[in-house]
């Protein structure tokens, strides 16, 4: 794969958590933050910084799998937690990851191992100093152990 091709498909793994984030603290419909994201933000230029262009196919395609199997991804989720901090007691940003995540570990094709480190990445980029790339990564390890432990 191109080094473009991976750069335009990190960026669309961002754009999802960004965008499933936007879609549950705003209400708006997926539909709405889908032509919001594709229209102004793929490749978008802020104070003379230009966005990443995102891989429309897959952004869509974690959006989509994200909203389609919540409850699913959700429930996996929470397995992978402690008992005392479910899911709805995560700050927002990681509970997006984990749905974005979740959609590609159980939906998608590829490697575990390459979507846990990318979305750890993702969390270093919203929490370069904190601990939860960490707690990204241990979480996301149990829920693709849970979905494809022949992967391992």
């Amino acid at each position: 794969m191109s080094k473009n091709k991976r750069q335009m498909r990190s960026a669309a793994r961002l754009y999802a958590v960004q965008a499933l984030f936007q879609m549950e603290s705003s209400g708006q419909p997926v539909s709405a933050i889908q032509s919001e994201f594709e229209d102004h933000r793929f490749g978008a230029a802020y104070d003379g910084e230009e966005l990443a262009e995102g891989d429309v196919g897959l952004f869509r395609e974690l959006i989509d799998n994200a909203v389609n199997w919540q409850a699913k991804i959700d429930q996996l989720t929470d397995r992978a937690l402690v008992a005392k901090w479910p899911i709805d007691r995560i700050d927002p940003t990681l509970r997006a990851l984990f749905r974005a995540a979740g959609a590609e570990l159980s939906e998608g094709d590829a490697p575990p191992k390459v979507v846990i480190s990318e979305f750890v990445d993702v969390a270093k980029a919203f929490f370069p100093d904190g601990r939860e790339p960490k707690f990204v990564n241990a979480v996301l390890d149990h829920m693709a152990r849970e979905l494809k432990p022949d992967a391992f």
